[in-house]
């Protein structure tokens, strides 16, 4: 033991040498580990003899691989560490002691006492959008005055300690005391708080400093899982090791950072026992990875990659078995004694063996401070208050549950008269206590120590500077430098690309059919003058395309940032590595797709084919793509969300599109909007793309471009160009029937081919710079943090829930104000249950020989082996087994809710195989906690009642018996609570209320009920389950960390091993007598003081300890007289039920409610989720009337013009843009929604039928309020409604707009129910968006569609329909005047009038002559009317109520799409 140890322990007051003899007895524990593992995994490895092909692919489901590891050397923890760190001081290399002290630590919230924040809804969002310039006037009127500070709550109250270095502290409360607040404030994790007062010192360095200088030397491990979810484990805990791997002068002479690296990886697997997931996915809620326990492993191995000294762990042992959960504490005792780390942990359910291996106890209730000092004084502290124990109650629950009312027991002769009870009598007691005092003169000598001599700090401070790598700034808090990072990071995130093979071929296949189909639809174009135009439309498409990809960025550029938030407080890197990385790693990738694509569309079309053209087509095409990309990437670090992101590229986008000089030429756009141009990036590009096809080209005028010229059986005019006859095309001379590519440009484009270089190159590039610097800014100084609610958001309260909370808390103050017992208790919560649905007799559930095998590579996999067993009614069985045993996985099976995968042996139910009302007969609570976050706990509660009772129980009755589920599960505060701001904790019993309030009359499944609950919630719940089980309810039930008062709560256990082997099904017996003697039986004595679930887990194996006896418990098992009992009780079982008749139930349903019944609840829920959602349907709003006004700005009050006719059919040709935009906004709306009814649906809530029905129409409302917004704000501005239908025109166009509104919502909706995640949905948007935009008539005018193309996929697209409905009633009858410089002048044959020699081609074509009866400069305008121009595009006005149902059509055929797709596709792969 070191210095700093030996200190620590006689602080302590612990006993010297008793505390050296139970460490070693640790450390030979830990040390026999290995020689028994490896038998037993080489066992384990032989009688998983079912996998068909042999690999050393690790488990991908939640069972372990058991590989041969007979050649690995023994793991010793304690030898590992002890030779690193007497090596690490012989090699000179300073030690890391850093002792913490808090003075008067306080911390506040915003919001006074009873504040309660309110969710914002759609109509506040409209309120606050046209309040907004008063409320911005007011608040500068306020500013001159002096200013009021918002009130603030404290929630951490003033707490004074010290830890020092080789010291644990465990931080003990209940829900709500301010564990989290204290453990995050010791971190230095102050960001989510008003304000934080008193003094933190780390070995006398400030708080400031130590954020400042020392960033990832302090770290808080959170109590969720985060991770990259496709990242392997080695991978990630690869990266994290590759940033924080110390130089030179801090690893030992020889040992390269490479070694380094893998010396601790191996060394963090083998410590929490996972070095078989290494190859395996991380995985999260809806990837397949390794299992949640695992998950667990993964979070504490990256923390303890820091190499941080000072460690605050926030109940990381969530969802670990107890032995594992022992085994990580024990882990953390050793690296603490060993490395002089100071170590801060607040545990739920924390075990007695936990309990003693902290050196301090920090007992909080409701943020006071009411215990610090010795675990072993503890309870003799508050016994001495006057509190009193339960029968076998541990320590850690003993002491949360003084510090609460319902649960706390006062010993007998004492009251609340004489017993400080509350928080503060708590506080002023504790503070008048010689703990206290003992306590305040350790911090004052421990203070002046630091200031004083200083050791500790002066050694940290260079242990620090040591460890950086070469070049890395003394005052830097980074170990590795900037370019470092960003190396590290770039691998990283290319792999995470490359690794993604499904998205890279989507984005690749749509990436080369969308070239081919545009390089089929301009399939090699002519250097004539019809082809001058499409080349420019061409150039203009290619753009966009990238464009629109990078635009598909948006949605993920949200989800990466809480990775984001830990890593960098981890101190891996600074957030400003990460920006580069992306443009690196994306760089090779986003290459290759645009080469394909441009080499396609360049030669496909017949552009000017030369190497250096193409080359130059492709610089700009791609140096458009990355400028466009990180200004996409700047919006995205800029907004807290996709809905803000998207409304500020709403503004953009459109601008940025009419202002690149192709739709409005640069001499044509409105002086007060010509800025747009010179600021918009891809303006720059489009023109460097133009110039560099024109300057190579010139073309030839004929046809159309000819005036006059002749018609179908004329002979008047020349064939050939003549002197009586006029060029049309831009830049085109008299007397020449070829116009250079240069002169179109000047003239049509006023572009100039000598700014290709000189300009347009160098300001992409330096858009490019720009985006990229806007990006490293806004992400190191103004990027918003994505952080966990601090506190609950409610709902307003209406009549009836404002009546319904008042009979809520009269009950909970009436049965405080009462003194039960415990029996007491027992009874009410019976009287509570009796009103439910009495059954005479409840079926019964058997499971024999269940295996179950996934696909794996190389073969299959079995996870669970020759299962057996059954749940009685009446009965609460517990299914238990070490992390990764197929706990979860057993659970799934028996409920079928597994997809993949082979699953064999009986599951029956009374003897008969299941029904098709099995599930609804059943509840699965499970382990993942999915819901509709925007509805509230009662609404939550109620929804599950309304739809799983069945359709014969009165609506009155089912909201009662949510009521007493509130009141059971102790949510009475919680009720107006909104979900997705709800605690771990409340979540968790939101979840067990929602399956409880469907009355499941077969059978009640619940997977890790009591992870994440306190010991005093997880005992509540469990003793509701008991009293639910006695009302003849049968529960199957997985559970973690059991206390042995909450172990002998249940009936009967079934106890699995790695592999889903069966090492016990039966009773547990009361004091667990019954499974006590069976393990003794066979060689595992439990002592009498131990935790029997802890044991049963050791004895197994389960853990780091080595299995007791020389035998596999599964073998055992298999030979016991108690397997054969259990055998014969099933076929008894069996033959007993099949002896009874079977009773008439009536039709056996599916669904509880019928169709329309679901139909009406869940319609009802979308639209208050909707309702309640204004960034996303108020952003949605805002879109269309920004986009709508931004188009309508520059077309604005249009005259009778011929390019004010161009303009009409480009303001309407727009329209076809709001398809794409509410698609991309809506399908992540629409995945996330099918998550939750993935989990409600395997329960047959609701049909998948009412699922996509109601997803749209709750969307019909706001689509109608939508187009009709974009309607007006097009209509009006721009004058429509000149024409032969005048102002019922206008009416007929809102309904184009609502239809094609339809349309987009549909459309999206049903790409999302064909895609697996938002990531590949995204990806179809562009490939769909530039199809339908081509294909419609107006990009390449119809005449000019290649028959292949105008034959079908003309005919098919939505869009056709909608210009035609559109163009055709807007220019019906609209008279034509061209303006003076859109005449085509030509002189006609001498001694011939303008008429007389053109008279001829204006009845065949159309237009009118301005001056007939001139003889020289004859003016000819191409249109008379508006029909001329729709005509030759096979558009009719006749024909617009036809078009307008067809697009009506398409809407109905996505309808009945997606509703088919819902009902097969869900991607739920389990």
């Amino acid at each position: 033991m070191t210095q700093g140890v030996q200190t620590a322990t006689a602080n302590s007051h612990v006993d010297v040498q008793e505390a050296e003899e139970a460490f070693n007895e640790l450390i030979q524990q830990l040390s026999k580990h290995s020689q028994t593992r490896i038998v037993y995994r080489s066992n384990l490895a032989s009688k998983t003899a079912s996998v068909t092909s042999h690999t050393t692919t690790p488990d991908v489901e939640k069972g372990k691989l058991a590989t041969d590891d007979s050649d690995e050397p023994p793991f010793d923890l304690r030898e590992y560490l002890t030779s690193s760190n007497d090596a690490n001081q012989a090699a000179g290399i300073q030690h890391k002691h850093v002792g913490v002290t808090w003075d008067n630590l306080e911390v506040n919230v915003i919001g006074g006492v009873g504040f309660k924040a309110y969710i914002p809804t759609f109509g506040d969002a409209v309120i606050g959008f046209f309040m907004a310039p008063f409320l911005w006037l007011w608040g500068l009127f306020m500013s001159f005055f002096p200013n009021k500070r918002p009130p603030t709550r404290t929630i951490l109250h003033k707490s004074s300690g010290v830890l020092k270095p080789g010291e644990m502290c465990l931080v003990l409360g209940c829900p709500g005391a301010g564990c989290t607040t204290f453990l995050k404030t010791i971190a230095n994790y102050r960001e989510d708080y008003s304000s934080v007062s008193g003094d933190v010192l780390y070995a006398g360095i400030n708080a400031e400093e130590m954020a400042k200088y020392y960033r990832g030397e302090v770290v808080y491990n959170q109590e969720d899982d985060i991770h990259i979810a496709t990242l392997t484990v080695a991978q990630s805990l690869d990266f994290a090791l590759s940033t924080k791997t110390p130089g030179p002068k801090g690893r030992l002479p020889g040992v390269s950072t490479e070694d380094f690296r893998s010396t601790v990886q191996d060394a963090l697997l083998k410590m929490l026992n996972i070095p078989h997931t290494r190859s395996t996915l991380v995985g999260n809620a809806f990837v397949r990875g390794i299992s949640g326990g695992e998950r667990k492993r993964v979070s504490i191995a990256e923390m303890m990659a820091t190499r941080a000294r000072v460690q605050c762990w926030d109940n990381s042992t969530r969802g670990l078995d107890a032995s594992t959960a022992l085994d990580f504490v024990k882990s953390l005792r050793i690296m603490t004694d060993v490395l002089g780390q100071t170590t801060f942990v607040t545990l739920y359910q924390a075990s007695e063996s936990i309990y003693e291996l902290f050196d301090k106890v920090l007992v909080l209730d409701k943020g006071h401070q009411v215990y610090f000092g010795p675990p072993s004084e503890a309870r003799a502290y508050f016994e001495g208050l006057g509190y009193r124990p339960l029968p076998r109650q541990s320590t850690p629950d003993y002491l949360t549950g003084c510090t609460d009312p319902n649960e706390r027991r006062f010993a007998d002769g004492c009251s609340p008269n004489d017993t400080p009870f509350s928080p503060e009598g708590l506080e002023v007691a504790f503070r008048k206590s010689p703990i206290y005092r003992d306590l305040q003169d350790s911090c004052r000598k421990v203070t002046h120590q630091m200031e004083t001599e200083k050791i500790d700090q002066e050694a940290f401070r260079a242990a620090v500077l040591a460890d950086k790598r070469r070049g890395v700034s003394k005052k830097s808090p980074y170990t590795l430098g900037f370019s470092g990072q960003v190396k590290a990071l770039t691998i990283r995130q290319f792999r995470l690309r490359r690794q993604d093979r499904f998205q890279l071929v989507t984005s690749f296949t749509l990436a080369i059919t969308l070239a081919l189909v545009i390089g089929g639809a301009y399939f090699n174009l002519s250097d004539t003058a019809a082809g001058a135009f499409t080349r420019g439309g061409v150039v203009f498409l290619s753009l966009l395309t990238v464009v629109i990809e990078a635009f598909a960025e948006m949605p993920l550029q949200m989800l990466g940032r809480p990775i984001v938030n830990k890593q960098t407080s981890y101190g891996f890197y600074r957030p400003a590595a990460i920006v580069l990385a992306n443009f690196f790693a994306d760089i090779p990738i986003a290459a290759v797709r645009i080469f394909i694509f441009d080499v396609i569309i360049y030669f496909m079309t017949n552009l000017a084919r030369s190497a250096g053209g193409f080359w130059t087509f492709h610089l700009f095409v791609y140096t458009g793509y990355l400028a466009m990309q990180g200004f996409f990437r700047t919006l995205g670090l800029l907004c807290i969300n996709f809905d803000s992101a998207f409304r500020l590229v709403t503004l953009f986008l459109p601008n940025m599109m009419q202002y690149t000089g192709y739709t409005i030429p640069t001499f044509s756009m409105k002086r007060w909007l010509s800025w747009i141009y010179y600021i918009n990036p891809l303006s720059y590009s489009w023109g460097g793309v133009m110039e560099n096809e024109f300057m190579r080209t010139s073309y030839i005028c004929d046809g159309d471009y000819v005036v006059p010229r002749n018609g179908p059986g004329m002979d008047i005019y020349p064939n050939d160009l003549g002197p009586n006859q006029v060029c049309t095309l831009f830049g085109a001379k008299p007397g020449s029937d070829v116009t250079p590519g240069e002169d179109y440009l000047e003239a049509g484009f006023a572009l100039n081919t000598a700014d290709l270089w000189r300009r347009n190159l160098v300001v992409t590039v330096a858009f490019i710079i720009f985006f990229l610097f806007t990006q490293l800014v806004v992400i190191e100084l103004f990027s918003p943090k994505i952080t966990g609610t601090s506190g609950n958001i409610f709902a307003k309260e209406n009549a009836e829930t404002r009546r319904l909370n008042a009979v809520l808390r009269q009950k909970k103050a009436a049965r405080a104000n009462k003194k039960h017992s415990k029996e007491d208790e027992k009874g009410e919560g019976k009287e509570r249950l009796e009103d439910a649905d009495p059954c005479p007799r409840r079926k019964v559930c058997t499971w024999e020989k269940l295996n179950y095998h996934v696909p794996v590579p190389g073969g299959t996999r079995r996870l669970l082996h020759d299962v057996c067993g059954y749940v009685k009614p009446g009965t609460l069985t517990a299914l238990m087994g070490a992390s990764g045993a197929g706990k979860t996985t057993c659970l799934d099976v028996l409920a079928q809710r597994k997809n993949i995968g082979v699953v064999t042996g009986d599951i029956l139910v009374d003897g008969r195989p299941l029904g098709p009302d099995f599930a609804r007969g059943t509840a699965y609570a499970e382990q993942m906690d999915v819901h509709e976050g925007t509805a509230t706990v009662r609404e939550a509660l109620r929804f599950s009642a309304y739809l799983r009772q069945p359709a014969e129980v009165p609506i009155d009755e089912k909201d009662q018996y949510v009521e007493e589920i509130i009141e059971l599960l102790e949510l009475q505060d919680l009720t107006e609570a909104l979900v997705f701001s709800l605690s771990v904790e409340a979540r968790k019993r939101l979840t067990i209320g929602v399956e409880l309030a469907s009355k499941p009359a077969l059978l009640l499944f619940l997977d890790e009920p009591t992870s994440g609950l306190d010991g005093q919630s997880a005992w509540n719940l469990v003793r509701f389950l008991r009293k639910l089980a006695d009302q003849g309810q049968a529960i199957l039930c997985t559970i973690h960390q059991p206390s042995s008062l909450l172990f002998e709560s249940f009936d009967r256990l079934l106890l699995l091993e790695s592999g889903g082997e069966t090492v016990y099904f039966g009773d547990i017996g009361k004091d667990s007598h019954v499974i006590r003697e069976y393990f003794a039986q066979n060689g595992a004595q439990c002592p009498s003081t131990v935790n029997p679930a802890e044991y049963m887990l050791e004895a197994i194996g389960a853990g780091l300890s080595p299995r007791v006896g020389p035998r596999d418990w599964k073998d055992v098992w298999l030979d016991s007289p108690e397997y054969k009992c259990v055998r014969e009780e099933i076929n008894e079982i069996k033959a007993q039920a099949l002896a009874r008749p079977i009773l008439p139930e009536g039709k056996t349903r599916t669904y509880a409610t019928s169709f329309l019944y679901q139909l009406k609840v869940v319609v009802q829920r979308n639209n208050i989720a909707l309702w309640r959602s204004p960034d996303y349907v108020f952003s949605r709003l805002f879109v269309h009337a920004l986009f709508s006004l931004c188009i309508s700005l520059s077309f604005l009050q249009l005259g009778n013009s011929v390019r004010d006719l161009q303009y009409r059919v480009f303001g309407i040709y727009w329209l076809a843009v709001l398809p794409p935009i509410v698609m991309t906004q809506l399908m992540p709306i629409f995945i996330l929604n099918r998550l939750t009814f993935i989990r409600e649906a395997s329960s047959r809530i609701y049909s998948p039928y009412v699922f996509a029905i109601a997803q749209l129409l709750g969307e019909v409302p706001y689509s109608i309020l939508c187009a009709t917004v974009y309607w007006v704000l097009m209509v009006y501005p721009m004058g429509f409604g000149k024409g032969a239908t005048g102002t019922n025109g206008t009416g007929f166009q809102l309904l184009v707009a609502i239809f094609i509104e339809f349309l987009g919502v549909s459309l999206g909706q049903l790409l999302g129910s064909l895609s697996p995640s938002i990531q590949i949905a995204v990806l179809f948007v562009p490939f769909i968006a530039i199809i339908l935009a081509i294909f419609c008539g107006v990009t390449i005018p119809y005449p000019s569609l290649i028959p292949f193309w105008r034959d079908w996929l003309y005919q098919i697209d939505p869009f056709t329909r909608m210009l035609s409905a559109m163009l055709s009633t807007e220019l019906h009858g609209l008279p034509i005047v061209c303006a003076s410089d859109e005449f085509a002048v030509f002189n006609p044959p001498s001694n011939q009038t303008c008429f007389e020699w053109a008279g001829e081609f204006v009845s065949t074509f159309g237009g009118y002559l301005n001056n007939p009866n001139a003889t020289a400069a004859c003016q000819y305008c191409q249109y008379k009317v508006g029909d001329e121009y729709f005509t030759p595009l096979n558009i009719s006005f006749s024909n617009r109520w036809r078009d307008v149902f067809i697009l009506f059509a398409y809407f109905v055929f996505n309808i009945i799409a997606t509703i088919i797709a819902s009902r097969f596709l869900r991607y739920a792969r389990r």
